[in-house]
């Protein structure tokens, strides 16, 4: 099992940036690929973005292309995701996953955290 806590949501204007954390425990992430994923208030939970095992491989969702990066520390079980030049359509609740599947590979995710708020005030 793996037990994921998101940290580092919050009100920011459009334009800002945040960096969302999340700490995993219960196992070492270190042989999961980890995601980040996001809803917004009505709507179906979409891919945001993946960093593969050794985090040499990342993939994002075309909307966050060039604004937002994805990033790993295995040595302290933690992912970040760096979000820069947000705007009001980012704003949504972000969860971050985890699987042992490839980035690559289809189906979803096994292990989920709680999500952290992030709203993008115009």
């Amino acid at each position: 099992q793996v037990q994921l806590v998101e940290s580092g949501g919050g009100l920011v204007q459009a334009g800002g940036s945040l960096r969302l954390t999340c700490a995993a425990s219960g196992r070492t992430i270190g042989s999961n690929t980890m995601g980040w994923f996001r809803q917004a208030s009505g709507k179906e939970r979409d891919f945001v973005a993946a960093i593969s095992r050794g985090g040499g491989s990342t993939y994002y969702a075309d909307s966050v292309k060039g604004r937002f990066t994805i990033s790993r520390d295995n040595a302290k079980d933690t992912v970040y995701l760096q979000m820069n030049n947000l705007k009001p359509e980012d704003t949504a609740v972000y969860y971050c996953a985890a699987r042992p599947l490839p980035a690559t590979s289809g189906g979803w995710y096994d292990y989920w955290g709680q999500g952290t708020q992030v709203t993008v005030s115009s």
